[in-house]
């Protein structure tokens, strides 16, 4: 094949391919973000690290899809408009043909790769910061008024009437209880400013009292302040909060795979971690296996000259099928036993060699006799049908 003509293919299917992967990662990032995040996360900027979390994972889950169905899609053109009997018409194998997509797909799985073991892990984890800060109310602009929160493992509760601005509430109600004094405070403010700094927020109260009472007393002290400062371990400036643990996911590199001795004791971890190991090491080869399956497909199917080429568009939904399935087989089945990581494994050599047996079938059928230098070739000899 002419080397302008396999620029041109791997041209058109990588442009294919990008945009069929915006296409798709863009809706499922946005539906993911906005089943987590609720409305005021947009007011407390929540929504770029969301999205950082989110985005390589996604990328990299659905790349596959988008190369192989962008062959396909590329295939199904070219059989429609009397390609592929132009290229079998100048003695070009199935396997000359593949070449375009073949040098794509591979291009797709060292990406696939360098996402899934080191971008992926390097920001999903902002995700899940994301998620903590919300289950635990640490982000001051997403409380709701007039709603009750506790911090402080239950020490202290927090209530105000309505807010003033992004970071000033108005009427606001503390209960704390003073571990080292072993007291319990009620504190009122006719108005609170959060201030953010490197390591939390603290809280200027302004025009309010404060009333005490010592562990076991019956006795209240009362009194009353212009301004009164109190800490309060929310996200500040520093970034969102840490959370007390780490997951498999969020592990890049060889690092991951030294975690497996690491998690052997423990059955739920060692599950975990082999879900993640048959997404990281399966997902991106998907790219190339996908491609070839999507083009013996068509090939199969569909006619050189263009004929039944409507049926042949059906053929495109195997590929996500097949994705899918393996990508649930991977999530679910290998976290209830790390054993069937092989079903996965399987699935995916059988789909290859499928593939391969098809196309070498294929280029079988289309292969003729060869033509002596300076005959004109005969394609009802060789078996096709002229254009």
């Amino acid at each position: 094949m002419p080397k302008l003509l396999y620029a041109y293919l791997a041209k058109r299917i990588a442009l294919s391919a990008l945009l069929i992967e915006l296409s798709l990662c863009i809706p499922v990032v946005m539906t993911s973000i906005f089943h987590y995040l609720p409305p005021t996360a947009v007011r407390g900027g929540l929504l770029w690290p969301a999205l950082l979390g989110t985005m390589p994972t996604v990328l990299y889950i659905a790349l596959p899809i988008a190369v192989g169905v962008a062959i396909m899609l590329e295939f199904i053109r070219m059989s429609s408009e009397g390609m592929i009997a132009v290229l079998y018409s100048l003695r070009l194998s199935v396997w000359s043909i593949c070449i375009p997509p073949v040098v794509v797909s591979l291009g797709a799985v060292v990406i696939g790769y360098a996402i899934s073991s080191y971008i992926a892990p390097s920001y999903v984890g902002q995700m899940h910061d994301v998620i903590y800060v919300i289950r635990n109310s640490l982000n001051h602009r997403m409380l709701e008024p007039a709603t009750f929160y506790t911090f402080d493992n239950g020490t202290r509760t927090l209530y105000f009437q309505r807010w003033q601005s992004p970071d000033v509430a108005l009427g606001v109600f503390i209960h704390a209880f003073d571990t080292e004094k072993q007291e319990e405070r009620v504190i009122t403010a006719a108005s609170t400013e959060f201030r953010r700094n490197a390591t939390g927020v603290v809280m200027v109260m302004s025009n309010g009292s404060i009333q005490t009472r010592a562990q076991g007393s019956v006795n209240m002290r009362g009194a009353n302040f212009e301004e009164y400062v109190m800490p309060i371990d929310m996200q500040g400036t520093g970034g969102l909060p840490k959370r007390s643990w780490r997951g498999v996911f969020e592990v890049p590199g060889a690092e991951f795979f030294r975690e497996r001795d690491a998690d052997a004791h423990d059955p739920q971890r060692l599950a975990e971690w082999t879900s993640e190991a048959a997404k990281r090491t399966g997902i991106p080869l998907l790219a190339l296996v996908h491609s070839l399956f999507g083009i013996a497909l068509v090939l199969t199917v569909s006619s050189a000259t263009g004929r039944g080429s409507s049926a042949t568009t059906m053929t495109v939904l195997a590929v996500p099928a097949a994705h899918i399935a393996i990508l649930i087989a991977a999530e679910t089945l290998v976290r209830k036993d790390p054993r069937l990581v092989w079903v996965v494994a399987l699935a995916i050599l059988a789909e290859f060699v499928a593939a391969l047996i098809m196309l070498q079938r294929q280029n079988a059928i289309r292969s003729g006799p060869a033509v002596p230098d300076g005959q004109p070739l005969d394609l009802r000899a060789a078996g096709q049908t002229p254009v």
